[in-house]
């Protein structure tokens, strides 16, 4: 009986990247033996105050971080399910929602005041391994699911865990002096949130015990910053043609740059990312088998579909280079950290958050993104449970239309939910897209 050969992917994926899964599966074991290890655990949603916690040795949970992990793996459905037997319902951010599923498996198995049920852990069910939280730190940049959640998790807890807020106040740039990174209105945003990273340390020693470990967070945010710098100049690569990797391959990078220890293994990683997409671009690789056209997805990535939507795009000739989920987010401006005084520097990387600008601002960014990739096209996925990201996006598109004369296409999906996708939706919307870009090329040409 002959062997059955699979055929080669369309997608040449990055080598470099399968490094990632070794990481990600290396530091949720970590979390998941931190209580027996004695460890304090803090949950906590949007901003990667991530090196504030891993400084003072305090075990850290990124409530997205986790529910995409279990979509990643699809294992996201007992979870769901469990938040949707609560009352949360389906419309309810899906990060949100998945987190909050844990929550609720989490004290089932805890024999808590919530259900008065006690039910052995499940090592094969996800949602109730996750570690029940010491504290719980909301810092959310422009999204009102984040503190609504940090508060719906708190009650689930019986309100017996302790809370820090910290305000990340939205960058209008309304003022006449205001724009990106500068102005009078960004110096005082800037400033405000830093105050409160300096309070949210005194709340951090409160809960240890201990005088706040700076030299740590000054020594993790030097590794935050190259790695960083790294990403970045290996991102810039992709503006060569065939662009040597894709957003799907920046998308799989985003859990080393965002949530995961800072330390050299990071630099190692994304020295690694960069070398690889250096050889691509010598070698005139590229990230898909023939590059016909050059295009920016705008939206978060659907977890369930990560492979799936690199392949769907990859078999139609298109190269998705770059994305406002990927190239404006996870210490995009590497050089506001100062590692010996990193406050001010992460405060004002909180603040950059791509949903945290006036429309204004972050049209011209996104429009600045097509240009330098020199894009034929737009792809937008509007998340069915994330307002926040899909708000202007309408205006996105018809800028891209009005200043770059660029096709645009918008189909409906969402982060952790794959019911809300309709594959056939999206081929017919992709495919007229790509129609309207070979029509506008033999206008051009």
């Amino acid at each position: 009986m002959n062997a059955v050969v699979k055929p080669e992917p369309y997608a040449n994926k990055l080598k470099s990247t399968r490094i990632a899964g070794k990481l990600v599966n290396e530091y949720w074991e970590m979390v998941w033996r931190a209580k027996a290890e004695g460890k304090l655990v803090c949950w906590y949603e949007g901003s990667a105050i991530n090196p504030f916690l891993e400084a003072a040795d305090i075990c850290w949970v990124h409530g997205e971080a986790y529910s995409a992990m279990l979509a990643a793996r699809h294992q996201e459905g007992p979870a769901q399910a469990a938040a949707e037997a609560r009352g949360y319902m389906k419309e309810l951010c899906s990060y949100a929602r998945t987190h909050l599923g844990c929550a609720v498996s989490n004290q089932r198995n805890r024999n808590d005041v919530d259900t008065g049920v006690s039910n052995a852990p499940d090592d094969n069910d996800l949602a109730s391994k996750l570690p029940p939280p010491d504290m719980i730190i909301s810092a959310y940049a422009y999204c009102s699911t984040g503190q609504q959640w940090d508060e719906m998790t708190s009650r689930l807890f019986g309100k017996k865990i302790p809370i820090f807020n910290v305000s990340i106040p939205w960058v209008w740039g309304a003022k006449k002096d205001s724009g990106y990174l500068r102005g009078k209105e960004w110096d005082e945003t800037s400033a405000y949130v830093a105050r409160q990273l300096n309070d949210m340390v005194k709340f951090i020693e409160e809960r240890t015990g201990k005088p706040y470990p700076w030299d740590r967070l000054r020594e993790m945010m030097g590794y935050v910053k190259r790695a960083s710098e790294l990403r970045l100049e290996a991102m810039d690569m992709c503006t060569a043609t065939p662009a040597p990797a894709s957003f799907f391959d920046w998308v799989v990078s985003i859990a080393p740059i965002n949530n995961l220890p800072a330390g050299p293994q990071i630099v190692d990683y994304f020295q690694t990312v960069r070398d690889e997409v250096a050889a691509r671009v010598a070698a005139g690789e590229g990230a898909i088998r023939k590059e016909r056209y050059r295009l920016f997805f705008d939206g978060i990535m659907n977890w369930n579909k990560v492979g799936w939507l690199a392949e769907k795009f990859a078999k139609y000739d298109a190269a998705v280079i770059a994305g406002r989920y990927t190239h404006m987010a996870f210490w995009q401006e590497p050089k506001l950290i100062n590692p010996q005084d990193p406050v001010l520097g992460m405060a004002q990387n909180y603040l950059i958050c791509p949903n945290n600008h006036a429309a204004p601002i972050l049209i011209d960014l996104i429009m600045d993104l097509c240009s330098k990739y020199e894009v034929d096209g737009m792809v937008i996925h509007a998340s069915r449970t994330c307002r926040a990201f899909t708000n202007p996006q309408f205006m996105i598109a018809d800028a891209a239309t009005k200043r770059l004369g660029i096709p645009t296409s918008m189909f409906e999906g969402d982060v952790t939910d794959e019911s809300f996708y309709k594959d056939e939706l999206v081929n017919s919307r992709v495919e007229a897209m790509l129609e309207a870009i070979d029509a506008r090329r033999l206008v051009t040409a």
